[in-house]
């Protein structure tokens, strides 16, 4: 009886059909209701992540995706992303663009327009503007605050180390030191739930095409030139129309070392759960980096979907957004951190 009753459950649920389905890191609600009305309207996968996280870049999602938000070194916001289509295995990514606010746009039109992957920097710049995207500006009042608030506090917290003068009680320039003794790094990290910063997303078709995408402004007091995981295919996303699609947020530069989003798309691929295939992700980094600031979303070609992140103080649970036929609409949803 038990076993019929479950077979019935798994064609009730099936015939229920979860897709599509949109899931994005964060309650960034507008993303996630942006990418679902584009989808109703018949839009594709790559609009609607396109355009789910462009709506985080225009809202400035928690200061950390977007233009006037987390100032590098010298006082400049700079933006990364990337968009991968799950059926051709495209992905278009920009690293350090400047002055260019539509960052996920410009990634998709490397996709569209080039034989190449990534574009970093002054030359990405370049390409968006043959592309047809404006150069603004992308300092804010509130982004100069930040960064001449952090000059009073002697520029902490920084990410240099093994430098003098003492990264931990100075400013800059920093050099080699003559004699080299390194400390053992404090891995800590210095953001806290309310320092957000990547907007990671997947969308899952009617069809099961999958794509997954991300943009982000990067580590706030950054070293100009840092590229964290976010553009990076595999680390800050993946696709696969075959298995799924999965998107990490948090410390980049620890997390984007383990390419967590492709290693949760290969457990889903071995038919492991989106929930347990994101746990396993966070496990394996945390050996290494326990007190590591991340959460990595994934969902599969069948609709299920989950999420997992480490547990640090100040940070034990996660909050994400899912929008599904069988949902009344884009719905926040929170899991414990592990």
């Amino acid at each position: 009886v038990l076993l019929v009753a479950l077979q019935l459950a798994s064609a009730a649920s099936a015939s229920a059909s979860a897709l599509p389905v949109v899931i994005n890191t964060w309650a960034f609600r507008k993303a996630a209701e942006t990418a679902w009305r584009v989808l109703q309207s018949g839009g594709s996968e790559l609009d609607a992540v396109e355009r789910g996280c462009g709506q985080c870049e225009i809202d400035q999602c928690d200061g950390s995706v977007g233009y006037g938000g987390s100032p590098d070194e010298s006082g400049e916001t700079t933006l990364d992303a990337m968009i991968m289509d799950g059926n051709t295995m495209e992905v278009g990514a920009v690293a350090d663009l400047r002055r260019v606010k539509n960052a996920i746009g410009v990634a998709r039109k490397v996709i569209e327009y080039t034989k190449h992957t990534l574009l970093v920097g002054e030359s990405a710049s370049l390409f968006a503007v043959r592309m047809g995207f404006p150069y603004e500006d992308l300092t804010t009042q509130k982004s100069l605050l930040l960064y001449s608030k952090w000059l009073n506090q002697s520029c902490q917290p920084n990410y240099w180390k093994n430098v003098v003068p003492d990264s931990s009680k100075s400013c800059g320039p920093y050099k080699r030191p003559e004699k080299v003794t390194y400390k053992e790094e404090q891995n800590i990290s210095q953001r806290s739930v309310h320092n957000h910063d990547t907007i990671g997303m997947v969308v899952i078709g009617g069809s099961g095409t999958v794509v997954s995408g991300t943009s982000t402004n990067g580590a706030v007091h950054k070293i100009p030139g840092r590229v964290g995981d976010s553009p990076i295919a595999g680390a800050g996303s993946y696709a696969d129309s075959t298995a799924g699609g999965a998107a990490a947020t948090g410390d980049g530069d620890i997390m984007m070392r383990f390419l967590p989003s492709y290693q949760a798309v290969e457990y889903m691929r071995m038919g492991t759960d989106p929930t347990i295939a994101c746990q396993k992700v966070i496990s394996r980094i945390q050996k290494y980096a326990p007190n590591f600031f991340g959460a990595v979303i994934c969902a599969n070609t069948t609709g299920s979907y989950g999420a997992a992140c480490n547990k640090v103080p100040g940070f034990t649970q996660f909050h994400f957004m899912v929008s599904s036929p069988l949902l009344s609409q884009p719905t926040e949803q929170v899991v414990d951190c592990i």
